[in-house]
C-alpha cells in the first residue's frame, strides 16, 4: 500500500530588515501551502530577516526581532497541524550561526545551523556566521523566555540531526551545502533521511539558471529520495536578484518548480509522492544499500507526526515535468524588470527618468521599463490584487487600473534626448520613434546654452578657450569638451527627475536610471559623474553583445520595427562635432577595441583569474588565427593600460543588476585595488619573453621546414 506525501516550498520576494512584511510573506505562503494539501513546508534562507542584512547581523536587535517574529509564528492558528520550518539567524554561545527552525504546533524540535558558508562572489557569510563544526552532534539551546513561556521548552536541540517521523526521516541542507564537494546529502540519504530540505538564497546569472536543476537532480539520482529546493525571489535590498526556481525532485527527476522571475511576493510549489517508490529505488541500487549499511549514523529527533496522514490523500501523485529555462533574451527582459519593480515600489519614488540617446544602450533600459509595464498589465488582469495596491501607491492614483503596457509606460517612464551640436539628426528620430512605439513621456532638450555658459565661465576666469581636436585642440581640451556634456546630462537629469512630477501635478520624484553596459564599465569608457551616474542601472551587469542580441528578440516579441535600425546604427557617444551633419566618432575606434574582445578581456580577468601575461599566453592560441602574437600582445596591454588608468570609476559606479560573472563592481563582487601602476612593467615584460620565445620557435620551425 501507498504512502502518499505531500511537500510545499514557498518561494518569497522577502526584504533585508522588514521584519513585519516578512511575516506577512511567510504566514501567507503556510497558508497557501495547507490549503495545497501540504503536510510540510519550507521556505528560503533567512527568510525572517531577509538575506541581505550584512552588518546589521553584528547587531542584537536583528537576532531580537528574528526571535518575535518565530513568536508570533509559533502561536499563529495559521501554522497548526503542519510541519514548518523557517530560516533566521541565531546565537548559540555568543556565535550567530544561519539556521534553520524547525517547529511543529507550537514546539521547537530542532534548530540546524548551516556546516558550510558561502564566501566567494557576491557572498561573504563567514564575515558575519560561523560554520558549525561538530558533524552530527547536537547541543541543547536554551530559549528565550518569550520562546520558552509559550513552548514550555527550556533547551531545543541545536545542530547537525535529522527528524524521524512516524512514517519518514527528514533532513537539511542550507543553500551552499548543495554547492559543496562534500555534499552532507549522501551521508544523510545513506542513514536513512527520505527527504532533504534546503532552504536557499541564490541569485541569478545570464545562463546559469540550469545549474540548481543540475544540482538537485544529480542529488537524487545517486541516493534517490525526494529534494525540496526553495529560494529566495527579488531584490531584498542589493544588487543581485534572487532568482526563485525553488523545485521538488524525486529520484533524479523533477516534479514540480517555481518561476524564475515574477512580480508575485509569494509563490507556493507543491508536489506528492509515494515514500515508497524512494525505498524501491534505493533498494535497487546495490551499491546503495553496501554503503547504508556501514555509514555512520545522524542524531536522530522522534517526531509524533505523520506527513501521509496530514496530507490530502486525495491529490494524485505528481508526475515528472520538463525544467524549461528562459533563453538569455528573456532572462534580459523580465531579471531586470522585476529588479526595477522591486526597487520601485520599495523606494517610495513615483516612476523612472531615462536620458534616451536612441542608441542601443539606453533603448535596451527603455524596453526594460516596457517589458515590466507589459508584466504588470498581465498580473493585474490575472487579478492579483497587490500588484495593483503597490501600483496605485507609485503612482498617487488610488482609482486607476491599467488596460495597455503603452498607456501605462506614459505614467511611469519619462525619456528625454538631450542634444546638443554635436548630435545627429539619426539618433533624435530614433529615440522620438522607440518613445512614440513604447509609450513613454517623451521630451527633446539641446543643451548648447548649458555647455556654453560653462565654458564661458572657464574662459572669463583663464582667458583660454578650449576646442575640439577637429578644430585644432589638444586631446586634453578635447576630452574635457566631451566631458562637460556629458557631466550636464547627468545634472539636468537629476533636475528633471525631481520635479518632472510636480510638472505633471502628481506626488514625488522619479529614479533615475543609468544605461552603460558592463564591458563599458570594464573599459572604464564612460565620464565619472556622466549619465552612468544614476539611482539604479538595469543594465549595468549586462554586455553590448547580449543587449544587442536582447534587442533583436523584444522587435520580434514586441512588434517595434524601430529596434532594428537602433541595432544597426554604430554605437556613438555624439560628444564630438559631426562632419556635414555625419558622425566622426565611433565607441570601438575612441576605444581602440571591439565590445566581443573586450568581453573576452572580461571574462578572462575575472571568470579565468588572468593577469596580463596568462591573458596573453591564453590569447595568442585562441585569437592565432586571426591576429600575430604581436597583435595579441598589443591588444592585452591597451586593455590592461586602460583598465589600470580608469579603474577608479568603479568606486562610484552606479548599483546594477548582477548578471554576468565578469563584472567589475567595486563595491561587492569584485575586490581589487583602484590605483595601479598602469605601466605593468613585470607583467609586460613576461609578455615581451613569451612574445620573443614564440617568434624565436617560428623561425626555427622555418628553418627546419
Amino acid at each position: 500500500m501507498g504512502k502518499k506525501v505531500t511537500i510545499a516550498t514557498a518561494t518569497l520576494n522577502q526584504w533585508a530588515l522588514d521584519f513585519d512584511g516578512n511575516l506577512q510573506r511567510i504566514l501567507e505562503s503556510i497558508i497557501e501551502a495547507k490549503e495545497q494539501g501540504a503536510a510540510y513546508r519550507t521556505g528560503p534562507e533567512l527568510e525572517i530577516c531577509g538575506y541581505s542584512c550584512e552588518d546589521h547581523f553584528y547587531e542584537n536587535d536583528t537576532f531580537l526581532h528574528s526571535w518575535e517574529v518565530l513568536l508570533e509564528l509559533l502561536t499563529s492558528p495559521s501554522c497548526n497541524d503542519i510541519l514548518i520550518d523557517v530560516g533566521m539567524p541565531v546565537k548559540f554561545k555568543s556565535v550567530a550561526y544561519n539556521c534553520r527552525v524547525v517547529f511543529l504546533n507550537q514546539k521547537i524540535l530542532l534548530i540546524r545551523p548551516k556546516l558550510a558558508m558561502c564566501n566567494d562572489g557576491n557572498y561573504r557569510e563567514s564575515r558575519w556566521f560561523t560554520s558549525w563544526e561538530k558533524v552530527r552532534k547536537i547541543e541543547e539551546l536554551r530559549l528565550p523566555e518569550i520562546i520558552s513561556s509559550i513552548t514550555g521548552q527550556k533547551t531545543v536541540p541545536f545542530g547537525d540531526a535529522i527528524l524521524d517521523t512516524k512514517d519518514t526521516c527528514l533532513g537539511f541542507e542550507i543553500c551552499e551545502e548543495l554547492w559543496s564537494p562534500k555534499n552532507t546529502h549522501v551521508d544523510m540519504s545513506l542513514d536513512g533521511v527520505e527527504i532533504i530540505i534546503n532552504g536557499s538564497g541564490s541569485h541569478t546569472e545570464l545562463r546559469k539558471a540550469y545549474i540548481i536543476r543540475k544540482l538537485v537532480t544529480d542529488a537524487t539520482l545517486k541516493c534517490g529520495g525526494c529534494y525540496v529546493f526553495s529560494n529566495l525571489r527579488g531584490c531584498d535590498g542589493q544588487r543581485i536578484y534572487f532568482d526563485g526556481n525553488s523545485c521538488i525532485c524525486l529520484n533524479g527527476e523533477i516534479l514540480a518548480y517555481s518561476k524564475q522571475f515574477a512580480l508575485q511576493d509569494v509563490e507556493i510549489t507543491t508536489a506528492t509522492f509515494d515514500l515508497e517508490d524512494i525505498r524501491s529505488y534505493r533498494n535497487s541500487k546495490r551499491s546503495f544499500v553496501v554503503e547504508s549499511a556501514r555509514c555512520a549514523n545522524y542524531p536522530r529527533i522522534e517526531v509524533d507526526f505523520s506527513l501521509t496522514e496530514h496530507s490530502n490523500s486525495r491529490l494524485p501523485i505528481s508526475v515528472p515535468v520538463d525544467w524549461i529555462s528562459l533563453p538569455p533574451e528573456e532572462e534580459i527582459a523580465q531579471g531586470p524588470a522585476c529588479w526595477l519593480w522591486d526597487y520601485l515600489r520599495r523606494s517610495g519614488q513615483g516612476g523612472f527618468f531615462l536620458p534616451l540617446s536612441g542608441g542601443v544602450d539606453s533603448s535596451s533600459t527603455a524596453l526594460i521599463v516596457y517589458s515590466l509595464c507589459r508584466l504588470i498589465v498581465q498580473e493585474v488582469q490575472k487579478g492579483e490584487s497587490t500588484i495593483l495596491s503597490d501600483l496605485r501607491r507609485i503612482l498617487g492614483d488610488h482609482e486607476y487600473t491599467p488596460t495597455l503596457p503603452n498607456e501605462l509606460c506614459n505614467r511611469i517612464l519619462v525619456t528625454c534626448y538631450m542634444g546638443t551640436e554635436n548630435s545627429s539628426k539619426e539618433t533624435k528620430k530614433r529615440a522620438a520613434g522607440l518613445a512614440a512605439a513604447i509609450g513613454s513621456y517623451h521630451m527633446v532638450i539641446t543643451i548648447d546654452k548649458v555647455v556654453s555658459a560653462v565654458l564661458e565661465i572657464f574662459s572669463t576666469i583663464t582667458g583660454f578657450f578650449p576646442k575640439f581636436a577637429s578644430n585644432g585642440g589638444c586631446a586634453r581640451q578635447n576630452l574635457a569638451l566631451q566631458n562637460i556634456q556629458a557631466r550636464l546630462r547627468m545634472v539636468l537629469s537629476y533636475l528633471f527627475a525631481q520635479l518632472m512630477l510636480w510638472a505633471r501635478n502628481r506626488p514625488g520624484g522619479l529614479l533615475v536610471l543609468g544605461s552603460a553596459n558592463v564591458d563599458e564599465a570594464l573599459r572604464g569608457y564612460m565620464t565619472k559623474y556622466d549619465c552612468s551616474s544614476a539611482d539604479v542601472n538595469p543594465i549595468g551587469g549586462i554586455s553590448k553583445t547580449d543587449l544587442r542580441m536582447f534587442l533583436n528578440y523584444v522587435k520580434e516579441k514586441f512588434n517595434i520595427p524601430i529596434i532594428g535600425e537602433i541595432v544597426k546604427a554604430p554605437p556613438t557617444a555624439e560628444l564630438e562635432p559631426l562632419k556635414e551633419g555625419a558622425l566622426m566618432q565611433t565607441d570601438e575606434e575612441d576605444m581602440g577595441m571591439t565590445y566581443a574582445e573586450l568581453s573576452i578581456f572580461g571574462r578572462l580577468r575575472k571568470q579565468e583569474r588572468c593577469g596580463p601575461y596568462s591573458m596573453f599566453y591564453k590569447l595568442k592560441d585562441r585569437w592565432g588565427n586571426d591576429c600575430s602574437p604581436e597583435e595579441v600582445a598589443e591588444k592585452v596591454k591597451h586593455f590592461f593600460r586602460c583598465y589600470a588608468i580608469n579603474r577608479h570609476k568603479m568606486t562610484v559606479l552606479t548599483p546594477s543588476y548582477h548578471a554576468e560573472g565578469y563584472s567589475p563592481d567595486d563595491n561587492r563582487f569584485d575586490l581589487r585595488p583602484f590605483l595601479y601602476r598602469a605601466n605593468w612593467s613585470r607583467q609586460f615584460k613576461a609578455i615581451d619573453k613569451e612574445l620573443k620565445k614564440t617568434n624565436n620557435s617560428r623561425v626555427r620551425t622555418a628553418i627546419h621546414v
